[in-house]
């Protein structure tokens, strides 16, 4: 097969800013929506973590999408997704949002495209940073171009002892509608069985930040529930989609501290014991 052409003039080269004000129902939407226990998100305190990934997607899909040949796009999987915070979201405020191509790389089955997003405040300060990693299957590019994303692996050597927390929870039937709106992704494998079925897929799939979302109050609700605000990192690779109706267990293990921070190393599997998420890595302040 013919090496596929990516633009590698187009790494490192910010994208437009834009503006997006964030509304406190959307906010509270978003919360019921990915059925989020803590009560800050609930009230429209605080937007919930990975509501930061909605002022920004579009933006670093554009930036993601710039630098792709035309015939790679709809290949697109998301491989990562890596929240940096410096405060939590505030419902009511408006943001300015910019994204760039941070790095390009080939592998045997695909290329990895990893964009940077940044979301700042009306002052200028940032809120969060956020790599997402996009992964192109098929494509045919045997270079390496730029950065990668930062790592957050597993330490397998963890197996050898018990999680320090495992939390069981359940997708609803009705999960994938409720999420697309306030999220902003209407995607048809999320909300069209037949179309996911044409996709190869077994039916209607969860959407990979919705179950990242479920990590989330995973995690916290265990070592930060009083105190959501405390969270300084969220990363995880997605490793097979989630279906609604399926159990989700998340198994926690605390790793140490780094920087006063305390770190815990996370992983999530279906109820048939299927991975759904790997390489997860939370920090709390």
């Amino acid at each position: 097969m013919s090496e596929h052409v990516f633009d590698i003039a187009g790494i490192g080269v910010w994208g437009p800013e834009i503006e997006f004000p964030v509304e406190k129902q959307r906010s509270i939407a978003y919360a019921e929506a990915t059925n989020d226990p803590i009560a800050q998100h609930l009230d429209g305190t605080f937007a919930p973590p990975v509501f930061a990934v909605v002022p920004a997607l579009t933006d670093m899909a554009d930036q993601t999408m710039s630098v792709v040949p035309d015939e790679l796009m709809l290949r697109i999987l998301h491989g990562e997704q890596d929240f940096r915070f410096h405060r939590p979201i505030v419902p009511g405020e408006t943001l300015r949002v910019r994204s760039k191509v941070v790095g390009i790389r080939g592998k045997s089955t695909g290329v990895v495209v990893t964009t940077l997003g940044e979301t700042r405040d009306a002052a200028g300060a940032l809120v969060n940073e956020q790599y997402f990693t996009g992964f192109f299957k098929g494509g045919v590019w045997p270079h390496e171009a730029g950065i990668a994303a930062p790592a957050h692996s597993f330490d397998e050597a963890l197996r050898d002892r018990a999680a320090d927390f495992v939390v069981e929870q359940q997708f609803d039937k009705d999960q994938t509608f409720r999420y697309a709106e306030p999220a902003g992704d209407p995607m048809p494998i999320h909300l069209d069985d037949d179309f996911a079925r044409q996709m190869g897929l077994p039916g209607i799939i969860i959407h990979g930040l919705c179950t990242m979302a479920f990590t989330s109050h995973a995690v916290l609700s265990q070592v930060a529930l009083d105190d959501p605000a405390r969270l300084r990192r969220l990363a995880v690779r997605f490793s097979k989609p989630a279906c609604p109706e399926q159990l989700i267990t998340t198994s926690i293990w605390h790793t140490g501290d780094t920087e006063g921070r305390r770190v815990y190393a996370f992983e999530s599997a279906s109820g048939e014991g299927d991975a759904l998420i790997r390489d997860g890595i939370a920090e709390i302040a």
